[in-house]
């Protein structure tokens, strides 16, 4: 069986095609020779043992989000993490990953493979991480081979996407201890990588096998999301040196996958000023092509803790509107604690909205006929229609009716009472 890529090249369209064409209303043709060109991908592992729900990333199409869930090594808590799972599919997650890093990894992973039937990512290196710790009782006590079997365990079990830190060198790591850097490495699978190749003083096993790496993930048509290790943990280190260098490594190992056929994604921050959200974004594109870009955030202040969830989605807007194709959510618990499922469901709202916003610059015609619907149920004052279409409508309702209203047509909320301009000037309500 080909990859998706491969039956491409060829001129066939596979089922998910046809799923991703139907789901952007567009042709399956368009889809097909997106994915020949690798300007879009569909991550569908075909080992995937659930029926699961597909979408497309990448050029064109809308700008999907991602919601990370997953335990830590202080709190392991399963039955919550599979409620986040849950909460992330009813509000409208496109894809899922688990960064779970404390516990049973691989129990944890297939449990919420299991709940989450959308497209699911994996971090490999933080399985390789536990078992070390399991093990050796020293997370870095690694070999290479734990670093490939991690991966090849994660890709065996079915995930469709894997994160893989491959762009940071051995002498990007040395590097490092010698470039003033504000927030220092913020990638939990970036650090884990430079802390064992500055101990061993060997290369990275992610870089150093590569090729090896991508025979599997031909195998089962699995995606790599190239990571960004040594992204801006500050605004205050946003493009120096290091991010630059690492992305020019990932530009070559995109061009390697490509030849295997291999359906990849790039990575990007993290932490960059508002002024600079769009450059970062033109810069990937002209150094990596119409590869999809998957950005964390951005967010545009350090000062947000609490409140990241809005603070990123504001660069995260902008970098939709810029092209990103994957958005990376942040929770209001970011920097401070493992987000709760009220939190996961918060910034999952804030990023839905983020990508819409961005999706009404760079596909338009599409995207606003969300809003020509909502807007002339306003009009009308069908409070009914008016709140299945917003992006929450539970909440909707409930912020409606707190004053004993109820969902009545011709009849104005409390915002404005009988000032209301629809009251006013009924005639408006005619267009």
């Amino acid at each position: 069986m080909g990859t998706q890529v491969t039956s491409a090249k060829r001129g066939v369209i596979t089922d998910e095609m046809r799923k991703v064409a139907k789901d952007e209303g567009l042709e399956a043709e368009f889809i097909m020779k997106g994915v020949a060109k690798g300007s879009i991908i569909i991550p569908k592992n075909v080992a995937r043992k659930q029926d699961i729900k597909i979408v497309g990333i990448g050029k064109d199409l809308r700008t999907k989000v991602n919601v990370n869930i997953g335990t830590s090594t202080l709190k392991i808590n399963l039955d919550e993490e599979i409620e986040k799972a849950r909460i992330a599919v009813k509000y409208g997650a496109d894809t899922i990953m688990d960064l779970s890093d404390g516990g049973d990894l691989q129990l944890i992973r297939r449990r919420l493979m299991e709940e989450a039937l959308i497209q699911f990512g994996y971090v490999p290196v933080y399985q390789a991480y536990n078992n070390a710790v399991t093990k050796h009782k020293n997370p870095l006590e690694m070999s290479e081979d734990d670093f490939l079997n991690a991966f090849e365990s994660a890709v065996k079990d079915g995930v469709d996407y894997t994160t893989i830190h491959s762009g940071v060198t051995k002498e990007l790591g040395e590097r490092i201890l010698k470039v003033e850097r504000y927030g220092g490495i913020v990638s939990k699978g970036g650090t884990i990588t430079v802390a064992w190749m500055l101990k061993h003083g060997k290369e990275n096993p992610y870089y150093k096998h590569f090729d090896y790496l991508c025979e599997i993930a031909k195998e089962y048509d699995v995606t790599f999301s190239l990571g960004d290790a040594l992204r801006p943990g500050s605004i205050l280190d946003s493009h120096d040196e290091l991010q630059i260098a690492e992305m020019v490594n990932v530009a070559r190992l995109v061009k390697i996958a490509r030849e295997y056929d291999v359906q990849v994604m790039i990575e990007g921050p993290g932490h960059v000023p508002l002024n600079e959200v769009s450059a970062n974004v033109r810069l990937a594109k002209s150094m990596f092509g119409d590869i999809p870009y998957y950005v964390l955030g951005p967010l545009v202040t350090d000062v947000a803790a609490g409140y990241d969830h809005i603070a990123s989605a504001i660069g995260a807007s902008i970098a939709a509107s810029e092209g990103v194709d994957l958005l990376c959510y942040l929770t209001p618990s970011e920097h401070l604690a493992l987000p709760t499922v009220e939190d996961v469901k918060e910034g999952l709202i804030a990023y839905r909205i983020a990508a819409h916003a961005g999706d009404l610059v760079k596909i338009r015609e599409r995207a606003i006929k969300w809003d020509i619907s909502i807007t002339e149920a306003r009009r009308r004052l069908d409070w009914k229609k008016q709140i299945s279409l917003t992006i929450d409508p539970e909440k909707a309702e409930a912020i409606h009716a707190r004053e004993g209203q109820i969902n009545s047509n011709n009849v104005p909320c409390t915002m404005c009472g009988s000032a209301c301009v629809y009251i006013m000037l009924p005639e408006q309500r005619k267009y």
